[in-house]
């Protein structure tokens, strides 16, 4: 098989191949708690172990939130470099849910620690912040570019927090929320797919998505309050086919049974394909 040469070539694949759904790996103590297990580094080895098993070789996307494994030290970071790897060996795309924004040789930093081969932290995407100005993700749209990877830009997020800040008008007009996308889709206009953006489905977001380009990585399914049934009126404008709706807490409930937690990811995504078809 020829490899991909771009993301979207690798999203198309995948989501094809196991359909439209971002599982979310998020190992907070109240989780380990209800499968029974110690909030301590072996708790979080346990349900990181019981994840790779049962949601990496069913979702097409999972999605480790880094703060959740970054809270136990140099040892949840190397739970996390196995989550990567093993969901990765398993077929699935793995996006770093890392937020990472800075400028200059720091922003280029954590470009090598998420999407360098030569870091035990690689994955296929990462999610990053544009909020320091949009150029300031240069270094890492362009070695994400090279390496068919991706970026998931915050553009209009699913915590109500976001509203004053993500719908303000910017000085050319429009929102600043839209000024991201826009520019996302000019990065996208060479037909990689490279640059995504987060757009909650909790809400209506307002945003004109039509000439994006790219994935939209749609957080707060289930335990958020959005349903699969909303995404069609949400999302109503945009190529359906670009649109990940991710959902987390509502999978990892099912848990610990590694068969069950494969289950509700099938169920899951069978929904939103029902809903989007």
């Amino acid at each position: 098989m020829t490899p991909a040469s771009s993301f979207a070539e690798r999203y198309r694949e995948a989501v094809a191949q196991r359909g439209r759904l971002c599982a979310g790996i998020d190992p907070h103590a109240a989780l380990l708690t209800a499968w029974g297990l110690p909030v301590d580094i072996d708790g979080l080895r346990s349900f990181a172990d019981a994840c790779v098993a049962g949601i990496g070789p069913v979702a097409a996307v999972v999605k480790p939130q880094v703060a959740f494994f970054e809270q136990f030290g140099s040892a949840g970071f190397a739970v996390l470099e196995d989550v990567i790897a093993g969901c990765r060996a398993a077929g699935a795309l793995v996006v770093a849910d890392a937020k990472r924004g800075d400028i200059g040789t720091t922003m280029a930093a954590y470009t090598t620690a998420w999407l360098d081969d030569g870091s035990p932290l690689c994955s296929d995407a990462v999610t990053v912040s544009p909020y320091p100005g949009f150029g300031s993700l240069d270094p890492t749209v362009a070695v994400a570019r090279a390496t068919a990877r991706g970026v998931f830009a915050l553009a209009r997020t699913s915590n109500p927090d976001g509203g004053e800040l993500q719908t303000a008008g910017t000085a050319g007009g429009g929102t600043v929320a839209q000024s991201i996308v826009d520019a996302a889709a000019a990065a996208n206009a060479d037909g990689t797919g490279t640059v995504g953006v987060v757009v909650g489905a909790t809400r209506e977001h307002g945003l004109d998505l039509s000439a994006l380009r790219g994935p939209i990585l749609s957080p707060g399914l289930g335990a958020q309050g959005a349903t699969a049934a909303d995404l069609a009126r949400i999302f109503d404008g945009a190529d359906a086919s670009w649109l990940l709706p991710a959902a987390s807490r509502s999978i990892l409930g099912s848990g610990p049974d590694v068969a069950a937690l494969s289950a509700a990811v099938s169920a899951a995504r069978d929904e939103i394909e029902a809903a989007l078809a």
